[in-house]
């Protein structure tokens, strides 16, 4: 019983020091992702395509000012406009 609370307990706090760090490089694939459906030139109105340009450029503020959940929830948007 325990050992069972003991590991518990470690998977648990290694979640909480882990999940910031591994947000952090999820906003760069999301970024990347975005750069490399942009450059096949999309068929997207002036407005949708303006829209993911400031989803992304607002995205990346994010990710540099640490808000790394706030990025990966933006650049989805952008994402999901581009249905990658």
């Amino acid at each position: 019983m325990k050992k069972t609370a003991l590991f518990t307990s470690l998977l648990f706090a290694s979640f909480v020091f882990v999940s910031p760090g591994a947000l952090a490089f999820h906003c760069p694939a999301d970024m990347k992702k975005i750069d490399e459906a942009l450059a096949k030139k999309p068929q997207l109105s002036e407005k949708d395509m303006a829209e993911v340009k400031k989803l992304r450029a607002d995205g990346e503020k994010l990710h540099k000012d640490g808000k790394h959940q706030e990025s990966v929830d933006t650049l989805a948007k952008a994402m999901k406009i581009l249905k990658i």
